[in-house]
């Protein structure tokens, strides 16, 4: 094999409706490592040119989860969790591919990246085994006074538009996506600013699982450029502003107001390897309670 072999430098790219499309405004940006603490001009060295996405990617992205909301939210408890569970199989199977995204993308050695790949895969198998239980946890039947049976038992919200954490680019990203998921949500993704390269992968990852193309659509570029379209979308039923700052997550809750989305506000996580509890499992759920009479049966009256 000849010495002068040239490097195949790998083109990353959006993730809306199971498909890889570049943007439309055909802008990139460069991605570079997490600068080191002894470099005084704080820039790392270039890993890639990812998608800057528009406003015009996240309304297709919108359109493409919209699409998917039906056939994702119809589907048994139990089929949604053997397709996320499948989607660890395949994280595992590129472990050692998210090491090294993961170590870039965060500053991290590579012993310490491999833990929190290790957690991350874990945390996608845990969020799957909540698929058929969490309606169990929430659900259940309500004693009313009178001969009716009154059950109630969660609904998934909708469209949810999530910011991924910006510091944590791979266990953040899958404490916060996982969960939309899991409970039957189609999602839209802003992933980390400065370290998309997980979260892109991840969408590779997805593809070739068998998460229906548009469940999850991931966009890469400027947080708040992307984030505005889609807080203000009639479409999108819910948000998560994880990866917003204080000033950001202020304008999109009043850019939610206007179809009365519900916002998840940015909560302080100080370790992302914790085990986490079910609040984001709960927090894109509808309550559906139905109301049905007893009836009787023979003579006496009886009722079951």
């Amino acid at each position: 094999m000849s010495d002068n072999r040239l490097s195949v430098f790998k083109t990353y790219k959006l993730y809306v409706g199971g498909k890889f499309p570049r943007s439309e405004s055909g802008r990139v940006y460069e991605v570079t490592t997490k600068p080191s603490a002894a470099d005084a001009a704080g820039k790392g060295d270039w890993l890639a040119n990812a998608p800057l996405a528009s406003r015009k990617d996240a309304r297709d992205a919108v359109v493409a989860a919209r699409k998917a909301f039906g056939g994702w939210s119809g589907a048994t408890a139990y089929n949604r969790g053997q397709v996320l569970y499948r989607v660890a199989e395949m994280l595992e199977g590129r472990r050692d591919q998210f090491v090294r995204e993961v170590a870039n993308a965060e500053g991290l050695g590579k012993s310490k990246a491999a833990a929190v790949v290790d957690a991350t895969i874990d945390r996608w198998v845990w969020y799957a085994g909540w698929t058929d239980k969490i309606a169990q946890v929430v659900g259940g039947g309500n004693p009313v006074a009178g001969p009716f049976f009154n059950l109630s038992s969660p609904e998934p919200t909708g469209v949810v538009a999530v910011l991924a954490p910006q510091e944590s680019s791979f266990l953040g990203l899958v404490s916060v996506v996982a969960p939309v998921i899991a409970t039957g949500n189609t999602a839209v993704v802003v992933a980390s600013e400065k370290s998309p390269l997980p979260a892109l992968s991840l969408a590779e990852v997805l593809a070739t699982s068998d998460v229906p193309g548009g469940v999850v659509n991931v966009l890469s570029g400027r947080t708040a450029e992307i984030a505005a379209p889609l807080a203000a979308h009639q479409d999108v039923n819910a948000i998560d502003l994880a990866g917003a700052d204080e000033a950001l997550a202020k304008e999109l809750e009043i850019a939610a107001a206007d179809n009365l989305k519900r916002v998840l506000r940015p909560q302080p996580v100080d370790d992302w390897t914790a085990t986490p509890c079910l609040d984001r499992l709960t927090a894109f759920l509808e309550t559906k309670t139905v109301w049905h009479p007893t009836g009787a049966l023979g003579a006496s009256g009886s009722s079951y």
